[in-house]
């Protein structure tokens, strides 16, 4: 950053460190003892879509390097694209297998970003849910190398649970990077893996 940057106020945008998703399984057992939320097993990633041979040989690798795994419980890796054009890869695991979905997310975003779309990446997101089915994400902003909650209200049209994801973000601020801007928190509404 140059001289020109600090008088003006510019700030270098932070750099994604993908090595902070292993940090969940650890956050998952936090948020289990305060908030009672364990993981689905369920998880996606999602990216803006891309037409071309080289995008589409990237992603047909990742999801052949996943579907390789032969412990894998559960339906194989599926691309999916919502109503906004966006594309998202969902792993579905165990319950049990946190580190493993984590493993499974890392592996595509690392993937997008070794074969040049980093900058197609948006999202990654962990699924949890309570004992009475309230759903809960533990979403990573890619571009900003941090976390936020986003807690839907079930039954409810596009409405989010603000006070679950305020204590689910007092909870884990020792655990992950949590995003401090909360206008960066984003709904991702009907995303797949929540």
């Amino acid at each position: 950053m140059g001289l020109l940057d600090i008088l003006l106020g510019r700030t270098r945008p932070v750099a994604p460190d993908l090595d902070r998703l292993f940090a969940l399984p650890s956050a998952a057992v936090t948020l289990e003892a305060a908030t009672g939320f364990t993981p689905t097993g369920r998880g996606a990633v999602c990216f803006a879509t891309v037409e071309g041979a080289a995008f589409e040989q990237t992603h047909h690798e990742v999801q052949a390097l996943l579907d390789a795994d032969t412990d894998r419980t559960g339906p194989p890796v599926r691309l999916l694209r919502d109503e906004h054009g966006y594309s998202w890869l969902v792993s579905h695991r165990s319950p049990d297998e946190l580190s493993l979905l984590v493993n499974d997310l890392h592996a595509v975003n690392s993937a997008m970003e070794v074969n040049g779309f980093g900058p197609q990446l948006l999202c990654s997101l962990a699924g949890f849910a309570d004992t009475g089915g309230r759903p809960l994400a533990l979403v990573y902003l890619y571009k900003r190398g941090t976390f936020y909650p986003f807690a839907p209200l079930p039954g409810q049209e596009q409405r989010r649970d603000n006070a679950l994801e305020l204590q689910v973000k007092a909870v884990l601020e020792d655990d992950l990077r949590l995003e401090p801007d909360l206008s960066r928190w984003f709904p991702v509404w009907g995303a797949p893996g929540l």
